[in-house]
């Protein structure tokens, strides 16, 4: 049984991130989207509503579970026996920084595997920091992220705003 972990912040989970979640999850008998705490970064989201955005949103796809971490990823991978950290790729710039990641990843789990997966060309330009940009200053993010979180997101910036007052 292969088993898949696919990373990230998703804060939020945008159209982009969707795609490579249903490509990976025909490819392995489990995908497990893990979200990462990472303590550098200050989400808009926690860790809790960010997987319950993800649970939303992949309702349809029986053999993708979503879970948290925080530590190092090839630590969290090996313990669940994954095989595969699978990484979503828009550009050129990505790759070099998620190459150099990934033989970080083999130097220290030699038998985990890296995939790049190359988004799919409708969102090269689509980034979770470009949807909270545009959603703060009042845009339209419907065809960026899923429908079924549309209204979690727009909820939580009315929170900031009156936060904010």
């Amino acid at each position: 049984m292969k088993t898949a972990v696919y990373p990230g912040s998703f804060d939020p989970i945008t159209l982009g991130h969707l795609d490579i979640i249903q490509r990976s999850s025909r490819i392995f008998d489990k995908l497990i989207i893990a979200v990462v705490k990472n303590h550098s970064k200050k989400p808009l989201f926690s860790i809790n509503e960010r997987v319950n955005m993800i649970k939303k949103c992949v309702t349809d796809l029986p053999n993708v579970k979503v879970d948290h971490f925080e530590g190092l990823l090839v630590n969290y991978a090996s313990l669940l026996g994954a095989q595969v950290i699978v990484k979503g790729l828009r550009a050129v710039s990505d790759f070099e920084y998620e190459f150099q990641m990934a033989l970080l990843n083999r130097k220290m789990q030699p038998e985990i595997e890296t995939m790049f997966m190359m988004t799919n060309h409708k969102y090269s330009y689509l980034s979770s920091s470009m949807v909270k940009e545009i959603a703060g200053l009042g845009g339209c993010i419907r065809d960026l992220v899923p429908d079924i979180i549309l209204g979690d997101i727009k909820n939580k910036f009315h929170e900031k705003q009156g936060e904010n007052k």
